[in-house]
């Protein structure tokens, strides 16, 4: 079997998860690609773009997906369209990725950002505010809020999450009953109980 992991927004594939849920799988013997999913420049990112690198990573095979974050909701859409895909892990999962964005900045930011066409964030991988293109909201949109994917998943969520509501993958699993939801102690990064989340779901996940 192999994997593919998916890094949030604005992080990159040598991310604190990325390494270690690689690193776990790759001890027990299986190939995990760990695609930049910024291929196309933190500017110019779109969901459009980032769903052509998963399907240049999985390369048309049978593969299995960890997603933080954005990285959850990429994972979650790119199975809804690729029955192929066998089970998920999300890590809180970005569901709602596009709607979301008007809730945490509100109408003015929101209006700013698309009158401007850019809007400085932080990039956690490079330290420092990068432009993001409004693109990524204009094409996000085109995309389902809630992918319907019908592959097993289990769905972990930290309770004190302040970045992506736990009530998004509550809502989730209430109505996809191939879905499991482990809500933990933690908040939106969890990178404190990597390893609870990894021994809760390694049988999952390698079974």
């Amino acid at each position: 079997m192999r994997f593919v992991y998916l890094h949030g927004f604005a992080s990159s594939p040598a991310s604190r998860k990325a390494e270690f849920f690689a690193g776990k799988l790759r001890a027990e013997g299986f190939e995990v690609a760990v695609p930049y999913l910024e291929s196309e420049g933190f500017r110019n990112l779109t969901i459009s773009g980032q769903l052509r690198v998963i399907e240049q990573a999985a390369a048309g095979e049978a593969v299995s997906l960890i997603g933080s974050s954005m990285g959850g909701y990429l994972a979650a859409l790119y199975a809804s369209l690729h029955p192929e895909t066998v089970k998920l892990v999300l890590l809180a999962p970005a569901f709602g990725f596009a709607e979301r964005w008007g809730m945490r900045l509100g109408k003015e930011k929101m209006a700013a950002w698309k009158h401007d066409g850019y809007l400085e964030m932080m990039h956690y991988a490079s330290g420092k505010l990068e432009p993001v293109g409004f693109g990524l909201i204009e094409d996000g949109l085109k995309f389902a809020a809630e992918p319907d994917f019908k592959q097993p998943a289990e769905i972990f969520h930290g309770v004190a999450d302040d970045v992506v509501p736990l009530s998004f993958s509550r809502q989730f699993v209430a109505t996809h009953s191939n879905a499991k939801l482990t809500e933990l102690q933690s908040g939106h990064e969890m990178t404190e109980v990597m390893e609870e989340i990894w021994t809760a779901s390694r049988d999952f996940l390698v079974g």
